[in-house]
């Protein structure tokens, strides 16, 4: 599965000359490097601003969310790729957001104005996000982990029934006249390996006390292990059991139950019919979840340009957004390209090197800026967001 790699920036329009945003488009898509890279336009409504101080906080607020819904969408990819036992095929059919792709659909983006109204002041926008966001990412946790504890006990279940005689369930060997019925002596069932069979039979019977004399009887085999009954009188069954291990033989501590096997696979029968239809569940949840939570976090980062420009570029607004689409490679060399044309709108933050090279200053001063814009991620000179989804 291919990832891809996301530039989401905004630039005053005043890097061209006309003011107009249209050129100002154009002036960033003059960075494009190669073909494995493509700009997209990125429309941001209008949202009521409020004060200063409450931008300050929804940046912060923002910062946090992006990286919460994110780490949420990256679970509900997990739980499709855990589904479809990492068929990639499958899972990116599956990966949609809105019924499309999700570079189609950040393509086609539009404000969902139904779900989350421009007019709402912004912590009112980001409130709702946050709830929806939280609700969505512990459904998906809570029935994955539901998903995951019925196909545990139904691999358990399936492990017992196809597992070698040292272990397995032996529900469908065992008949009644395998088990002596007395007062005083009961059979005893060991699983020895193959190449033990003649040492065992040579001395099971010195294994310990009050073992009857030539009572070993064969009740099964298979490629690894023979299963053996032995009489023992019922007060040295435990101590049988303890020298059978002291040997490398392994007791099988079993009571009879004529219909134990019919239970057993009524029980996994269960077991598949609940993994069935867990997983049937899980998986329209998860797909649901994906394509909800991505939707919700273009929103996020949506809100995020958007306070961010107004706190990095001050009032009335006018400035141009947009997005870079790519390899990796390709958009890392945009971004670079960028930040050197436009490394002056980052004022003293950024200086020039002694070959003339536009270089960040890491000192108090940038720490600052970056804490009171950027939601505290690394300042840069314009607003810019670098992302992946695969």
């Amino acid at each position: 599965m291919s990832t891809q790699s996301y530039l989401l920036l905004s630039l005053p329009t005043s890097i061209v000359k006309t003011g107009h945003k249209d050129d100002a488009f154009d002036a960033i898509n003059s960075h494009k490097t190669s073909s494995e890279a493509s700009l997209l336009p990125f429309n941001i409504p209008d949202f009521k601003i409020g004060t200063l101080d409450t931008l300050v906080l929804q940046a912060d607020e923002l910062a946090k969310l992006d990286a919460a819904t994110e780490a949420a969408m990256t679970k509900a990819a997990d739980v499709l790729k855990s589904i479809f036992d990492g068929n990639e095929i499958r899972i990116s059919e599956n990966k949609l957001v809105n019924e499309k792709p999700f570079q189609n659909y950040l393509q086609s983006f539009t404000w969902n104005r139904v779900k989350y109204r421009v007019e709402r002041p912004i912590p009112d926008i980001v409130s709702i996000l946050k709830s929806e966001i939280q609700s969505l990412d512990e459904d998906i946790k809570s029935k994955y982990s539901n998903y995951q504890s019925v196909k545990s006990n139904l691999q358990t279940l399936q492990r017992r029934q196809q597992g070698n005689l040292s272990t397995r369930s032996l529900a469908s060997i065992l008949k009644p006249s395998h088990f002596l019925t007395s007062e005083y002596l009961t059979t005893a069932l060991i699983a020895v390996p193959k190449p033990n069979e003649k040492e065992f039979l040579s001395t099971y019977e010195t294994l310990s006390t009050m073992i009857v004399p030539r009572s070993v009887f064969k009740i099964s085999e298979d490629p690894e292990f023979i299963l053996f009954g032995v009489v023992v009188f019922k007060k040295h069954a435990a101590e049988l059991s303890h020298k059978a291990r002291e040997h490398r033989y392994i007791p099988r501590d079993v009571t009879y139950n004529e219909n134990a096997n019919d239970e057993e696979q009524a029980e996994t029968k269960s077991a598949e019919q609940q993994a069935d239809k867990l997983w049937g569940e899980t998986l329209r949840l998860a797909r649901t979840g994906y394509s909800e939570l991505a939707a919700a976090w273009v929103h996020v980062k949506t809100l995020r340009v958007f306070v961010e420009s107004v706190l990095r570029y001050g009032l009335p607004l006018d400035f141009v957004s947009a997005c870079w689409v790519g390899k990796a490679k390709a958009i890392g060399k945009v971004k670079d390209s960028l930040e050197t044309q436009y490394a002056h709108l980052g004022g003293n933050a950024y200086g020039r090197d002694k070959k003339g090279k536009i270089v960040r200053k890491d000192d108090a001063n940038v720490a600052e800026l970056a804490a009171g814009t950027m939601g505290g991620s690394e300042y840069t000179p314009f607003v810019e967001y670098l992302f992946e989804v695969a």
